[in-house]
């Protein structure tokens, strides 16, 4: 997986089949916190930002929250720290540690799943074919 599959990803059919086979994997807080750190990125307002660093950070990344998604103590508490004055990059490595591990796991595990597989052979395949081939 490369960064230019999230383009791919950014379809409509291609995004919901992942998220799809997330939901079946109870993880499908992965792709919420990535989106989510996407969107926050293109927040213009620095007070809107501060909220959204907030809720995402209490929805994702502080212990116990909701969806917590699985990263290591030093990065949860850096990316706390990186709050204290909300950036556009203070979720990076956060972000970039659960890209990861959809790269090397739930990635390649979907492209080989049942799911997957049933989805592609339905009428609706354009999103998947793109898919595939930038595998």
């Amino acid at each position: 997986l490369h960064r230019s599959h999230w383009r791919v990803l950014k379809h409509r059919k291609g995004l919901s089949a992942f998220r799809s086979f997330l939901v079946s994997e109870y993880s499908e807080e992965n792709i919420d916190f990535y989106l989510a750190c996407e969107d926050y990125k293109s927040t213009k307002s620095s007070a809107e930002m501060a909220v959204k660093a907030q809720k995402i950070f209490e929805e994702f990344i502080q212990s116990d929250a909701p969806r917590e998604v699985n990263i290591d103590q030093r990065t949860r508490d850096v990316t706390k720290s990186n709050l204290e004055q909300p950036t556009r990059t203070c979720f990076d490595i956060a972000q970039l540690r659960i890209y990861t591990l959809m790269e090397k796991d739930c990635y390649p595990r979907f492209l080989r799943s049942a799911a997957n597989r049933e989805h592609s052979s339905q009428k609706h395949t354009a999103a998947l074919t793109l898919l595939l081939d930038c595998s």
